[in-house]
């Protein structure tokens, strides 16, 4: 029995230099995302990529950047803080109209935010059916068919935990930078190297570059430092461990939405930080991904 793999609209399957016997779905030039800088956020599930990239997404209209955050988890929960609300999923409003795109208007699917940050979540295909690629895909052709890239300077790929199959590395396609954000333990390192390598991959055919590590949920950077150290990563932020982060995902708002404090004060000049940081224009870095074996060599497991 044979498979036929048939690509997205907009795509095609191209046996492309991705990594040792890979079969990607290559993006046609005209879904290329033009004018805007492009990140792609990832990391190991649970580590704080939406808090992560919602702040940081007030943080470049704080700079006076017109910002697209574009949820890509089947949770749909990437844009809760910027909304306050679940809202609907790109894949659940072309389902509703029968996968006729032109029936769709923005409004149906991009919703304003606080600060002004425009919101979308692509949402996912239901559980073992579909690809994420696809989703991602659709997402990006809407958006260039409503016009909605044009008058955008930031966008950001919030993306579902550390899988990197062909699907959920579809961002890396559109993103000038990914972005790794990790804590300072064992699993969420061991995911960031899985992620550097896909990133390494996408780079030898696509503008994706890396871009390094926010260091969330952390007291101390030293087992960050070590793999870093090892392999030519550069921590980008460090966010500490702050019961204050948590509620603020509690209160369906940003840390630019809370009671102000000495401790809130800090973790959003930290963000400033780094989005002026990101706009002023990262380094690219040439990573080396480690070896299974090497992690837990480097980080003390017998």
């Amino acid at each position: 029995m044979s498979v036929i793999m048939r690509p997205p609209p907009g795509s095609s399957i191209s046996r492309r230099g991705d990594g040792d016997g890979s079969v990607q779905v290559h993006m046609d030039d005209p879904l290329k995302i033009e004018g805007a800088k492009v990140f792609a956020v990832y990391g190991k599930g649970g580590i704080g990529k939406s808090t992560t990239s919602s702040n940081l997404s007030v943080a470049f209209a704080k700079l006076g950047k017109r910002v697209l955050q574009i949820g890509c988890d089947p949770k749909h929960d990437s844009t809760f803080t910027l909304t306050g609300r679940m809202i609907p999923t790109v894949i659940d409003v072309l389902d509703g109209v029968g996968f006729h795109s032109e029936e769709l208007r923005p409004e149906d699917f991009v919703v304003e935010g606080r600060h002004g940050v425009m919101c979308v979540e692509a949402g996912g295909p239901p559980a073992g059916t579909g690809c994420g690629g696809y989703v991602v895909g659709q997402t990006v052709k809407l958006l260039k068919e409503h016009h909605l890239l044009e008058d955008t300077d930031i966008v950001i790929f919030d993306v579902l935990g550390d899988v990197v199959c062909g699907g959920f590395a579809a961002p890396l396609l559109h993103a000038d930078r990914g972005v790794i954000v990790a804590a300072n333990d064992f699993d969420s390192i061991f995911a960031m190297n899985r992620i550097v390598a896909a990133i390494k991959a996408k780079s030898a055919n696509y503008g994706v570059r890396l871009g390094g590590v926010i260091v969330n949920r952390s007291k101390d950077t030293d087992q960050i430092q070590k793999y870093n150290d090892a392999t030519g990563m550069k921590m980008l932020a460090h966010l500490p461990d702050l019961d204050v982060i948590r509620r603020s995902r509690l209160k369906k708002a940003t840390l630019f939405d809370m009671d102000s404090s000495p401790e809130v004060e800090g973790v959003r000049a930290e963000y400033l930080r780094l989005a002026a940081g990101l706009l002023a224009g990262v380094t690219p870095l040439d990573a080396t991904p480690l070896k299974d074996r090497e992690i837990f060599d480097l980080l003390g497991y017998d």
